[in-house]
């Protein structure tokens, strides 16, 4: 090939060959999967109730956009054409239908765009050894080779390119390339990892303004009547990026000035088309509704945390524990109980906001310090997941703590292992992985004598699965598995696979951590964004799925409310369960028996 005689087309952003196919589920270790006797043979109906006590419905679940499963879980995607990202006057697809969160994961394909504008589009085709590309790479050797291998790289004004994917960029390049026109939309992956991760260098509201400034700019010739007849083609474009934005991140409209700014817009395109003003006035009403779905959300779970951090007195006494309902009493059932975890797991799952994975690393930022958008916690409904699954832990070491008899406490163990088996076969993996972890602490692992009253076998192969050496490969290697059968489900179970949450957060993290944001040339790695909408496109898969299981009120308050002993409590109580076996446990027990009666007197 001869460099001089390449002509490129400057792409637009697709993700092409990021993604490889998954595992088989049942070949993942050495070990035979768990099997439970207690699945039901008749399909589960779909949930009919809340434990949210109607201060939601499904309906108003700001993040329950219904999509068809086969748009994300196809395993081979057909190539796309220019046309099918393109929304032109002729498109005969409504513009102002709800959009689904779109991510890499669904585009696979290239897909040709535009050249960036106010530039002379002049594309430069180098070797990949040469110094052009170098300034387009990673700093580290790996990462050069495993993001660039052997290929053509090209530049346009301020974005580099590398086999059709856009690598790295101006931030002025990208926010650029987000504006629609006349006779361009921007490829909706790329609307999607923008919005995603623009947030790690400028506020949404600054985003958002600049974005409505040169969409309406752009259209200005000097001529009233024409500037009128352009706003009106390009406004049906404007109202579908604006209706992207708010059905996959609805979240950053709790800034009152995205809200303003949306409101000025809408003004805007009233003056121009009554069409795209009627949709404009639709998507405010979705959003306000989502809003305050999530409000209503966040009050019912704060209410269900009030209750459940009660401390009632048959709480702090195992002599008084026979007043307190055991986990057994209120259902002795594992497979029953494993599905009403999994209501909890999803419903907390679809109040996650997308963008609550990237804001934790942007609140660290220097524009944190900006009025108003990050000065309340943007993450809440993130931090409420993971302290379900902390509260989860310690319910089951309380459950297994709290009974005085030996044998009762080690029926409780066995029910949980049970469990914990049956979420294995639902693909519950958080689930499953806060139950271990109750069962590994140690106010739980030293009772000896109830332990050798269990068969541990089930529990062994659990714990394997879910072995955190070599980066949890075995759990990795169940949830591709997972994944494939979600990907290929003839029924709505199959379709479940919610994550061990504190992996992936990990995961996100260290993606962050250990990728420059910005090349030494000043631009943004875009690369770094299209392995972090990666990562965050299969949670929102994940999280779309309805739980098909039968809701069981009485179970679900129970799980969620139930007061739990602190981490001294559950000492104490073990201790009194299994006395002390040497010199520091005695010494231990007494101090925490004053420390606790202090506690008691004080309060």
């Amino acid at each position: 090939m001869k460099p001089d005689s390449v002509v490129i087309m400057p792409p637009t952003t697709p993700y092409a060959g990021k993604f490889s196919s998954c595992t088989s589920y049942i070949n993942n270790n050495n070990h035979a999967q768990p099997h439970s006797p207690y699945r039901c043979s008749t399909a589960p109906k779909p949930a009919k109730e809340n434990i949210y006590n109607g201060a939601y419905s499904v309906a108003e679940n700001p993040y329950d956009i219904p999509q068809p499963h086969s748009s994300y879980r196809s395993s081979s995607v057909s190539s796309v054409t220019a046309k099918e990202h393109h929304y032109s006057s002729g498109v005969s697809e409504n513009p102002y239908s709800s959009p689904q969160p779109c991510s890499p994961r669904q585009h696979s394909t290239s897909c040709p765009g535009r050249a960036y504008r106010h530039t002379t589009p002049t594309a430069t085709t180098t070797s990949s050894g040469s110094g052009s590309e170098q300034s387009c790479r990673n700093n580290t050797a790996a990462a050069k080779a495993r993001l660039y291998g052997h290929g053509i790289t090209a530049s346009y004004g301020e974005m580099c390119y590398h086999d059709n994917s856009l690598v790295s960029a101006s931030l002025e390049a990208l926010i650029q390339h987000l504006v629609p026109t006349v006779d361009y939309y921007p490829d909706r992956s790329y609307v999607f990892t923008f919005l995603l991760s623009s947030r790690l260098f400028l506020h949404p509201y600054e985003l958002m303004t600049r974005v409505c400034h040169l969409c309406v700019e752009q259209q200005r010739s000097g001529d009233a009547l024409l500037d009128k007849i352009r706003f009106r083609e390009v406004a049906p474009k404007l109202v579908q990026l604006l209706t992207e934005w708010t059905e996959t991140f609805p979240y950053d409209f709790r800034d009152e000035r995205m809200m303003r700014c949306l409101k000025d817009m809408t003004h805007h395109v009233a003056r121009g088309d009554e069409y795209s003003w009627r949709a404009m006035q639709q998507m405010t009403q979705r959003l306000i509704k989502r809003l305050s779905a999530l409000g209503q959300y966040e009050e019912a779970v704060a209410a269900l945390n009030a209750v459940a951090a009660e401390r009632p007195a048959s709480l702090k006494s195992k002599q008084a524990s026979g007043q307190r309902s055991d986990v057994l009493s209120v259902c002795d059932d594992p497979f029953v109980l494993a599905q009403q975890l999994t209501h909890i797991e999803l419903d907390r799952l679809s109040f996650i906001g997308p963008e609550e994975f990237i804001q934790t690393f942007a609140m660290k930022d220097p524009l944190e310090n900006h009025k108003g958008f990050f000065r309340k916690r943007k993450t809440s409904n993130l931090e409420a997941y993971v302290s379900w699954f902390n509260r989860l832990s310690y319910l089951v070491a309380t459950e297994i703590c709290m009974p005085v008899k030996k044998k009762h406490r080690a029926r409780i163990i066995e029910f949980f292992i049970d469990v914990a088996q049956e979420c294995f076969n639902i693909g519950n993996f958080n689930s499953l992985m806060a139950i271990i972890t109750g069962m590994n602490m140690s106010p739980v692992s030293r009772l000896r004598k109830t332990w050798s009253k269990v068969n541990t076998d089930k529990f062994e192969i659990l714990e394997h699965q879910m072995d955190p050496s070599s980066n949890f490969s075995n759990y990795r290697t169940a949830l591709r598995g997972a994944t494939q059968r979600s990907e290929t489900a003839h029924s709505s179970q199959e379709k479940i696979v919610i994550p061990f949450f504190s992996l992936l957060i990990k995961d996100i993290y260290f993606l962050n951590e250990g990728c420059a944001s910005r090349l030494t040339n000043g631009h943004i790695n875009f690369e770094k964004l299209w392995e972090l909408a990666k990562q965050v496109s299969e949670f929102l898969v994940w999280r779309q799925v309805i739980c098909p299981f039968d809701r069981d009120r009485r179970i679900l308050q129970y799980l969620v409310t139930t007061p739990v002993f602190s981490e001294d409590e559950l000492h104490l109580a073990s201790y009194e369960s299994e006395g002390p076996e040497n010199n520091m446990e005695k010494d231990s027990r007494r101090s925490l028996r004053s420390s606790l009666l202090h506690r008691e007197n004080r309060s």
